[in-house]
C-alpha cells in the first residue's frame, strides 16, 4: 500500500519496480512472463544491450510515476539516445496496463508540461507500437476491485477457500488494499454510457439476451438494505463509488484520470493541456504522426466479466462496504453473481478492440492518420495445458502463444507492413453502436434531421 494521502511511498518505507531482463521474463520459477518473447527476439539479433525493458511500479498514479520516479524522464532519454546511436526509430511493445503507459507517455514526451519533446517527437522517435492486450478502456472487473474487493476470481472459490481468504484478508481490505494503489484505478471503465450501455441497452448485447450489460451492478432489494433501489450504469457505478469511498480515494482518483469523451475536435485539443486526461483516448488523441504504425493484437473467445449482481452485506454494521457481491446467484447466465461477456478473460473486448477498429479511426482522435492494424488471436486451449499452450489467447498466457511472437518478430525485424487485418469477433459490429460519432458524421446526420419534414 502506499500512502493514502500522497500517492507516494509510506514513512519509512521503500519499495521499487525491479528492472532489467531478469525482472520481466518470470514472475517465479517456471512461470513465464515475457520470457517466450525475449528468447524469439534474441534469434534476429535483439538482447540487453540494444533493447530495454521500461519496469514501473503499477502501483502509483501516472503523474507520480515521474514525480517519484522520473519513470517517463528516463523511458524519453533511453528513447532519444537509441534513436542517435542506432540512426533508426524503435518499436516500443506493450501489454495490458503498459498499454495505456505508452499512451500516456506519448503526451507526456510531447507537452511543454512534460518532456517538452515538441509535437512530432513521436513521429521522430517511434516507428511501430505493438499494443498486445491493450486495456485502452480499462476493464469492468477493476471497477468491482475497488469498490467492494471482489472480482469473478474470488465470487467463484468454494466456501472453504471463501472462509481462509476473509480470515486472512477480508473483502473490506482488500477493497481498501486496491483504493490504496492509485495505478489499479487506472483501469476504471472510460468512456461512460457512451460505450458500455444503459439500463436497456449496450453494444455488445447479444440477441436473446434476458438483460442488458449495460445494467452494470444489478441488485436484488430485502428489508432494511443498504444496496441502491436501482440497478447502476457504468456512470451510476462510479458515482456510487465516489459518493461511499473515502475522501482521499475519491481526490487521488479525480486528480490523477478522467473518464468521460470528447465529441469534437475542440474538445480534444482542449484536453492536451490536462494531464488528467492524458490516460484517455477518449478525451485526447494519439500523436499527429503519420509514419506512426499501430499493431493491436490480442485474445477473444474467453468470457469476461461484464456485470454483475450485488446485494447487501450480511452485517452491514460490522463494515464499512454497503454491497457485497451476491455469490449464491448462479442463474442462467449469472455464475456466483457474475455475468459474463466477451474478451480475453481479464479485459473487456469493448477495451481491447474499440479503439483499433473504429476509435483511432476517428479523426479526432488519430489526427495524422496513423495506420492501425488488427490482429484478433481466438482462445483455443490445450485441454491439459495449464497455461493453455500455444493457441491460447487468455489475457496473460497469450505471451507465449506461437503466432503473436511470429507477429511481434515481424514487426520487430521491420516487416510489418506484412501483417494484415485479421478480426473474427463481432468488434466491427459492437463498436458501430457505440455512441461516438465522427463530427462529419454527426453533422451529416443533423442535416438530414433539419430537412426532414
Amino acid at each position: 500500500m502506499l500512502d493514502k494521502h500522497t500517492g507516494l511511498d509510506p514513512p519509512m518505507v521503500k519499495l521499487r519496480a525491479a528492472q532489467g531482463f531478469d525482472a520481466t521474463d518470470f514472475f517465479i520459477t517456471g512461470y513465464w512472463i515475457w520470457n517466450k518473447i525475449f528468447e524469439n527476439l534474441a534469434t534476429i539479433g535483439y538482447d540487453p544491450t540494444n533493447s530495454f525493458t521500461a519496469a514501473y511500479d503499477w502501483r502509483l498514479s501516472y503523474s507520480n510515476l515521474e514525480v517519484r520516479d522520473q519513470y517517463f524522464s528516463r523511458l524519453k532519454s533511453y528513447i532519444e539516445t537509441a534513436v542517435a546511436c542506432q540512426d533508426r526509430k524503435v518499436v516500443l511493445a506493450s501489454h495490458s496496463m503498459g498499454s495505456q503507459v505508452i499512451f500516456y507517455f506519448f503526451h507526456w514526451a510531447q507537452s511543454d508540461q512534460g518532456g517538452g519533446g515538441g509535437d512530432d517527437w513521436v513521429d521522430r522517435h517511434v516507428d511501430s507500437w505493438i499494443n498486445m492486450s491493450g486495456c485502452m478502456l480499462g476493464a469492468v472487473k477493476d471497477l468491482t476491485a475497488v469498490l467492494s474487493g471482489e472480482m469473478r476470481d474470488t465470487a467463484q472459490l468454494n466456501a472453504f477457500a471463501i472462509y481462509g481468504l476473509e480470515k486472512f484478508l477480508s473483502k473490506e481490505e482488500r477493497a481498501d488494499i486496491f483504493r490504496a494503489m492509485p495505478g489499479v484505478s487506472s483501469m476504471l471503465p472510460l468512456g461512460g454510457n457512451a460505450v458500455w450501455g444503459d439500463l436497456n441497452w449496450a453494444p455488445d448485447d447479444r440477441p436473446g439476451q434476458p438483460f442488458s450489460f449495460g445494467s452494470l451492478l444489478n441488485f436484488r432489494i430485502g428489508p432494511n438494505s443498504t444496496a441502491p433501489a436501482r440497478n447502476l450504469t457504468l456512470d451510476d457505478s462510479l458515482k456510487y463509488l465516489f459518493h461511499t469511498a473515502e475522501h482521499w480515494y475519491q481526490r487521488q482518483v479525480r486528480e490523477s484520470y478522467s473518464h468521460g469523451v470528447a465529441h469534437t475536435m475542440a474538445e480534444v485539443e482542449a484536453n492536451e493541456q490536462d494531464p488528467r486526461k492524458w490516460i484517455n483516448p477518449l478525451e485526447t488523441s494519439l500523436p499527429n504522426a503519420p509514419n506512426l504504425r499501430i499493431y493491436c493484437f490480442y485474445g477473444v473467445g474467453k468470457p469476461t466479466e461484464r456485470a454483475y449482481f450485488y446485494r447487501a452485506p450480511d452485517q452491514p454494521a460490522a463494515t464499512n462496504l454497503t454491497i457485497t457481491m451476491d455469490t449464491g446467484l448462479t442463474d442462467g447466465e449469472v455464475d456466483h453473481g457474475v455475468i459474463l461477456g466477451e474478451g480475453d478473460g481479464t479485459v473487456n473486448l469493448l477495451s481491447t478492440g474499440y479503439m483499433c477498429s473504429r476509435g483511432w479511426h476517428i479523426k479526432r482522435y488519430n489526427p495524422g492518420r496513423s495506420k492501425v492494424t488488427v490482429v484478433e488471436m481466438p482462445h483455443e486451449p490445450e485441454r491439459f495445458n495449464p497455461r493453455g499452450g500455444p493457441k491460447t489467447a487468455d489475457h496473460v498466457d497469450i505471451l507465449g502463444r506461437q503466432n503473436l511472437n511470429e507477429l511481434v518478430l515481424r514487426v520487430a525485424a521491420g516487416k510489418g507492413d506484412t501483417i494484415t487485418d485479421y478480426i473474427i469477433s463481432s468488434i466491427h459490429e459492437y463498436a458501430a453502436k457505440v455512441k461516438i460519432y465522427d463530427e462529419d458524421e454527426e453533422n451529416s446526420k443533423s442535416a438530414k434531421r433539419v430537412r426532414e419534414p
